[in-house]
């Protein structure tokens, strides 16, 4: 195979010349009247199929153009086209844009835009300079679009249901995100940094979101340390320039009220300083009894165009979270969903659990010339957990259940900071768009989740807590008080929860564009330096790894691509999981080979994406089968090796006029190949990895009345549905297989002008879905103490309703 593709490479090279014909590019820079930079903004060379997008910066490059006249047409709702003759040469073409505003048609820019469900290209902090289309690699975008049209409150409230292969899987689901794709779970990424914790970073919420990029497969090369599973990056609301604010107020079942509010506006007049503020305030029951979940989001945005190449810009996100209980778990000795989704484990007498995330986080970025960008950030994540966590000690044959309820508390500290420089030159028929970079991250966390508690919560006059007809109200006197008298540092000191984990990674890619840029290949490679701090020298580790990447793509047509890919992954354990026997954990190494077509249709309004995949992963993290899943000790176990195989279709954009469609079906085969574990009371050969789900569907439909003079105009409906077959739980001899979940929502909208309302029906027909599931086996039962199932339900219908207005 190797050495058919060094042919191949070869073959081009020599024949190069033969394909090569005179060309030049375009580029420049949109602006408004009073300076402001235009972003999405398209440029087209009129006749041709060539053009492109302005980027955030305003700018735009249109490659390979053959020499000779052209006209260039600059349009975007809300501005008034403008059009300008161009000569081509060999080399670059400046051509810069100023716009006006059409005041008339921003009226009714909320009935007539574009919903942007499909977007051409990846956000800066990905660091492509490629448009999707052209990627050698399965990257989904999730616009706020698309959030707003769903009612999506945050990341854990069903945007999975967007990407092929995505799953959400709960556990304290309530508070963060854990997300699976291609059978594994994929980090949390913020602006292209790695901000995972144990248990965090919170679940990013609405208010703060412009995007979610679902990167599929390795990213390592650039991402620091991905999965091979992909990540997910969410990319923060950043100042626009445009005076474009909004202010919305929800309302919903079990309690729901939301408010938030966008301030995006010019902080001096010649628009050099700018800012943008998000903040919003939810408090939000459950269908738990007695269960609630309060927060407030904080996030203001600064930005100061220090000169016409340089911007600095300052990021602050606060979350601060208050639960009553963090996961809303049933438990039953009988089989998954025995008990009524309003089963609660803990008590309203008990203190809620508080949560707090800070993050800061610092760019620059300077165009070195027209060619080449230098790109710096820096981000300080400190997340804090303050509680307690009830759970079960034993559960009887007849529901009498024992609950524990020990101290949960967390202290996690995540530095990164990442240099790139990125940028292309010409080597005569070939363009090559040149990407390396350094990136360094250190994350300490500190947890305490033994420390102080009892084993038994006890009720008055010695009643027993039945999980079929339970009893609340644990009297003032029989509550423990935590001892916190030392700080977490000191009380995680003696257990295995305090960790220190360091990596450097240095990386180069060399993105090579042969004829007329039709074939590209992607050349990469990331040398990696990882070192965890252990208490002894058994427990200390030091890894040094270089993973290559290779990527190759080809445009059939101009809207039609065909692409393949091999790369590596590489991720250093930072041994905050935990062994039940204190065993020390290896790094994760995979590898991932892909194939795949992607397709825009009809004048780039939609497209379609078909990928298949093989992943091979070593030393996985799995749950140990001897506890359950959501066990406050969170014991792991580490498989020998995993595969992961499968196929994605996606389909996504306005398939007619007002019809935006989402569409996507996944078959994803993960199974456990090698167990080193040797030990067969838990051999998971053969198995799938906990909580595969094997065939995944998702669907979403929006519509709305544009333009016409009924009384329909600006009217929408919309509705969707979310289905998972085949769904296993839980490793090796305890594996079991979750019901199928099978889901409808379906809403209505009106929007005219500056003013928008919505409601949506979640879970239309009142369906009890789960989404997680395992089973603990004993060893041993006896009479007060027997096998028991956990599980997460998802949440019983409901409605939410949002009215906003922009301003």
């Amino acid at each position: 195979m190797q050495k058919q593709l060094l042919s191949f490479i070869l073959l081009v090279f020599i024949n190069i010349q033969l394909f090569a014909q005179d060309t030049g590019r375009i580029r420049g820079r949109v602006t408004t009247a009073d300076g402001t930079v235009a972003e999405g903004v398209t440029v087209k060379l009129k006749g041709t199929t060539y053009g492109a997008v302005t980027d955030e910066d305003g700018t735009y490059t249109i490659h390979k153009v053959p020499t000779g006249g052209y006209i260039i047409v600059v349009s975007a709702v809300g501005l008034y086209p403008k059009e300008k003759q161009v000569t081509v040469t060999k080399g670059t073409v400046i051509s810069d844009f100023s716009l006006n505003e059409n005041l008339s048609q921003l009226k009714d820019v909320q009935i007539s835009s574009n919903k942007k469900y499909k977007v051409e290209t990846t956000s800066p902090s990905l660091r492509q300079q490629t448009k999707l289309l052209e990627l050698p690699q399965n990257i989904r975008v999730v616009t706020n679009q698309v959030m707003a049209d769903q009612m999506v409150f945050d990341v854990v409230d069903g945007v999975t249901r967007n990407v092929s292969g995505a799953v959400r899987v709960g556990h304290w689901d309530a508070q963060y995100a854990n997300i699976f794709m291609r059978g594994f779970s994929i980090p949390a990424f913020r602006n292209g940094m790695n901000l995972k914790t144990p248990w965090g970073p919170l679940a990013d919420d609405a208010a703060t979101i412009e995007r979610i990029e679902f990167v599929k497969g390795p990213s390592g090369f650039m991402m620091a340390n991905g999965e091979p599973g992909g990540i997910y990056n969410v990319v923060t609301k950043k100042p626009t320039g445009t005076n474009k604010s909004s202010v919305s107020m929800s309302a919903g079942g079990y309690n729901l009220y939301r408010g938030a509010v966008d301030l995006d506006t010019k902080l001096t007049t010649d628009g050099k300083l700018l800012m943008r503020l998000n903040l919003a305030a939810q408090s939000k029951g459950s269908f738990n009894k007695y269960n609630y979940n309060d927060k407030y989001v904080i996030a203001p945005v600064i930005s100061y165009q220090i000169d016409s190449n340089t911007k600095f810009t300052a990021e602050y996100t606060h979350q601060h979270v208050e639960a009553q209980a963090l996961g809303n778990y049933g438990f039953s000795p009988r089989g998954y969903g025995d008990t009524a989704p309003s089963f609660f484990l803990g008590d309203p007498s008990l203190d809620p659990a508080k949560l707090n995330d800070h993050n800061v986080t610092l760019y620059l970025n300077h165009k070195l010339n027209k060619d080449w960008t230098f790109n710096a950030q820096v981000a300080y994540l400190n997340y804090e957990l303050k509680g307690g966590t009830p759970w079960p000690s034993s559960i009887a044959a007849n529901g009498d259940m024992k609950r524990a309820l020990n101290i949960s508390e967390e202290l996690a500290i995540n530095k990164n900071v990442q240099m790139y420089l990125q940028g292309q030159v010409v080597t005569g028929p070939v363009t090559h768009r040149i990407l390396g970079g350094l990136d360094m991250g250190n994350l300490k966390t500190w947890g305490d989740f033994s420390s102080s508690g009892i084993p038994d919560l006890k009720l008055p006059n010695g009643q027993v807590f039945n999980i079929y007809n339970p009893i609340y109200g644990i009297a003032p006197g029989d509550i423990p008080v935590f001892n916190r008298s030392t700080s977490i540092q000191n009380r995680s000191g003696a257990n295995v929860y305090a960790t220190n984990t360091t990596y450097t990674g240095a990386y180069l890619q060399d993105e090579l564009r042969f004829l007329q840029e039709k074939l590209r290949l992607t050349l990469a490679g990331r040398f990696t330096h990882a070192n965890t701090v252990g208490k002894t020298n058994a427990a200390e580790m030091s890894d040094n790894k270089f993973t290559p990447r290779v990527g190759l793509s080809y445009s059939i047509t101009n809207n039609f691509s065909v692409y393949s890919l091999y790369d590596q992954a590489f991720i250093p354990q930072s041994q905050a999981s935990r062994s039940a026997t204190g065993a020390t954990f290896k790094p994760v190494t995979g590898n991932n080979i892909e194939v795949g077509l992607k397709k825009d249709w009809f004048d780039g309004k939609w497209n379609s994406t078909f990928a298949a995949y093989k992943i091979t992963k070593k030393n996985v993290l799995t749950p140990d089968p001897a506890y359950p899943l959501g066990d406050p000790n969170n014991f792991m176990v580490q498989l020998g090796e995993v595969e992961s195989k499968g196929i994605e279709f996606d389909l996504v954009g306005e398939v007619a006029k007002g019809l935006d469609l989402t569409l996507n079906y996944a078959y994803t085969d993960p199974k456990v190949t090698n167990d080193e574990n040797k030990d067969p009371a838990r051999n998971a050969e053969g198995t799938y990895l906990a909580n595969a789900s094997k065939h995944i569907t998702n669907g979403w439909l929006s519509y709305r009345f544009r333009n016409t003079n009924s009384f329909l105009n600006g009217f929408g409906l919309a509705g969707g549905y979310q289905m998972q077959f085949k769904r296993y739980t839980g490793s090796g001899p305890t594996q079991t297989m979750l019901p199928d979940y099978v889901r409808f929502d379906a809403g209505i909208n009106y929007a005219k002008g500056k003013f928008s309302i919505s409601a949506l029906m979640n879970n239309l027909l009142d369906r009890r879905l789960l989404t997680q599931g395992s089973y603990t086996k004993l060893a041993a039962e006896t009479a007060t103490s027997v096998s028991y199932y956990t599980y997460i339900y998802d949440i019983p219908r409901n409605v939410r309703l949002t009215a906003k207005y922009e301003f």
